[in-house]
């Protein structure tokens, strides 16, 4: 069963949302190359408002959302973000059902992350 999450973050300004992109971007390079239970991981722009960030993360199960939570690039981008950010929601999402396949049916890139 899959566990996930969504993270709404609200930054200082639009300029301080493009830093935090960066940021952003810089730990992706790590959870793509290094995490194959991490199954979606997506930082979204929301119309209409330029200082919010919203991610959803998919983990294969719990398991992998710890492992991603104790790799270097995660590490880095947690202790990094605070600078960029006004403030930070964070909600946990257990699946109840729904249409998806497993990591590893996923097409994509190999490895069962799907497109990122």
């Amino acid at each position: 069963m899959g566990f996930g999450l969504v993270v709404r973050f609200v930054a200082h300004s639009a300029e301080a949302a493009r830093a935090f992109d960066q940021l952003a971007e810089k730990a992706l390079e790590g959870i793509r190359a290094k995490e194959p239970g991490t199954v979606v991981y997506v930082n979204h722009t929301v119309p209409e408002e330029p200082d919010v960030r919203v991610f959803y993360e998919l983990y294969a199960d719990r398991a992998a959302f710890e492992e991603h939570e104790r790799q270097p690039h995660v590490q880095e981008f947690l202790a990094g973000r605070a600078r960029y950010l006004a403030s930070f929601d964070v909600t946990f999402l257990d699946e109840i059902s729904g249409k998806g396949s497993s990591p590893a049916e996923l097409p994509g890139e190999s490895g069962g992350r799907g497109p990122q």
